[in-house]
């Protein structure tokens, strides 16, 4: 499961980070605890707890004294802030760059990513070809 090249409490602390993006851990539910971490990934619990300990400090978890570890009020929203700054800074400047040493024209770009299909079909705030932003 704890594979990659950063430590275990890194990758623990994303797989949450992720959950709450995703939806599938909601704000004010609650995690499990560094004791069933530790048991379900056969991991250390000082691990855990430096993973936990490290979401504390972003304002991802939050912890009630006698009941455990909780998603924090908002942190979606946070943590949807700072993977969209990361995105535009790490994936979408990088991609202008190389566009632009490709002589690929703006208006080129602009017509692919509003062609492509997105994942939700719903409505959505996100701008189409008739609602400029």
């Amino acid at each position: 499961m704890f594979d990659g090249p950063e430590p275990i409490y890194l990758q623990i602390a994303q797989m949450i980070r992720a959950q709450v993006l995703a939806g599938e851990t909601a704000e004010e539910e609650q995690v499990m605890s560094t004791t069933e971490f530790a048991t379900t990934f056969r991991i250390n619990p000082a691990t855990a707890a430096k993973a936990f300990a490290l979401l504390v400090d972003e304002g991802v978890l939050y912890k009630r004294r006698g009941l455990g570890m909780f998603v924090a009020p908002g942190a979606r929203d946070r943590l949807l802030q700072s993977h969209r700054e990361s995105f535009f800074a790490e994936v979408l400047d990088p991609a202008l760059v190389q566009a632009d040493l490709l002589d690929i024209p703006t208006a080129e770009i602009v017509a692919h990513v509003l062609g492509r299909p997105r994942r939700d079909d719903g409505p959505s705030d996100h701008p189409t070809h008739d609602t400029p932003r």
